[in-house]
């Protein structure tokens, strides 16, 4: 298993107990807390999780804030584990990767944020099931829900 970002649908599957993607995805994350390597969320990635994981709308039994944080600062305290965030390149980044788009807009910005800062950071492999982020050629998209 290579190192790479995680994305907020895995998070979400993984701490969503009444999901059918529940057990691949709990499996996947416990792989990934125990893997030597390096993973990676985004500051963003980790609000959309709290935002998704604590809405009553989405899920069916939504989590409390405090153990959405609580699920949260498992991943984030695992010691392979990074955050990134935007640096002085960023937005510099950001618009190289938007002239290789075609017309992007509202919520395609979402992942090209992300990719953005994959870039910016030298990371080239996203575990999602979002498959938006085919559109970026410079990412290796895996989803590890079907390819358990």
């Amino acid at each position: 298993m290579r190192s790479g970002l995680l994305d907020a649908n895995i998070l979400l599957y993984a701490a969503n107990k009444d999901s059918r993607e529940y057990p691949v995805a709990r499996d996947f994350l416990e792989k990934v807390r125990s893997t030597p390597g390096q993973w990676f969320l985004t500051e963003g990635i980790c609000y959309e999780f709290l935002r998704v994981s604590t809405h009553h709308r989405v899920f069916p039994a939504p989590l409390g804030c405090f153990e959405a944080l609580a699920f949260l600062k498992a991943v984030i305290e695992t010691p392979s584990v990074s955050v990134l965030s935007a640096g002085p390149r960023h937005w510099k980044t950001l618009q190289e990767i938007v002239k290789n788009l075609h017309a992007p807009s509202g919520n395609l910005f979402f992942d090209i944020r992300t990719a953005a800062l994959m870039k910016e950071y030298g990371v080239h492999v996203i575990y999602t099931a979002d498959t938006d982020f085919h559109q970026f050629s410079t990412l290796e998209v895996i989803n590890p829900i079907i390819n358990a």
